[in-house]
């Protein structure tokens, strides 16, 4: 083991023993007095960072029998066409959004990751990149990008329980009723890598994004970097 605090070391430890599959979801993991002679440490702090995966709901404590591993991965639903507010306020994890780039107006990136039209791009763009943080783990950068289509007022306004999607909803009368999306892994290049607190080149999954909506030829686009070290990206529709 590291230096102090060596609880803290037990804990990322087992964890990732746990996230990477050596220990599976309904196995026991060592106990406290085979961890304690196994790294060194007294059975307090062995005691305190499984507490600590307890806590996280990656492991619980069942009398007469040991610690067993009840979730191998925490799951996000971040595949579905609902906004991360929408997805990750379901659940008990922690979210909040930072904003990189708050929402301003401007020309359409070129080239663009779809195809736009020439009225698309003479009415331009309404432009936000935000940072998603999940239980304060950076988890998602997103930017996305809505057409101007007497939408100026999104550039002033507060989005509506920090989200874009229910702001468009609720105030424009445009809902999102679906999405196409493009997936790829790629490395870190080193300006995300320092948002999503990776080491540049570390593995991230990319995602293009565009999303159908109730309004007939109306688009909305989004480029993601996913950060899955902590939680993994699934489908929840």
């Amino acid at each position: 083991m590291s230096k102090a605090p060596h609880y803290k070391k037990l804990h990322q430890l087992l964890k990732q023993q746990i996230l990477d599959g050596t220990h599976q979801k309904g196995s026991l993991i060592p106990s406290e007095n085979q961890l304690s002679k196994a790294y060194g440490i007294n059975r307090m702090t062995v005691r305190k960072a499984l507490d600590a995966l307890v806590n996280e709901g990656l492991i619980e404590k069942k009398p007469g029998k040991g610690s067993v591993v009840v979730r191998n991965r925490n799951s996000l639903g971040l595949l579905s066409f609902k906004g991360f507010s929408e997805v990750v306020g379901t659940t008990a994890h922690q979210s909040r959004s930072v904003f990189v780039t708050a929402p301003k107006l401007e020309a359409w990136p070129n080239p663009f990751f779809y195809h736009l039209t020439e009225a698309q791009l003479r009415n331009g763009c309404v432009h936000v990149e935000r940072l998603r943080l999940v239980n304060d783990q950076p988890v998602m950068l997103e930017d996305t990008y809505v057409e101007n289509v007497g939408l100026e007022a999104l550039v002033a306004e507060s989005f509506i329980d920090n989200s874009l999607f229910k702001t468009l909803h609720l105030r424009h009368q445009i809902e999102v009723t679906n999405l196409e999306q493009d997936i790829r892994a790629v490395a870190a290049p080193p300006t995300i890598a320092e948002h999503l607190r990776v080491t540049a080149g570390a593995p991230l999954l990319h995602l293009y994004r565009r999303y159908t909506t109730s309004r007939t030829k109306f688009f909305i686009y989004s480029s993601l970097y996913c950060n899955t070290e902590h939680y993994t990206i699934g489908n929840n529709f």
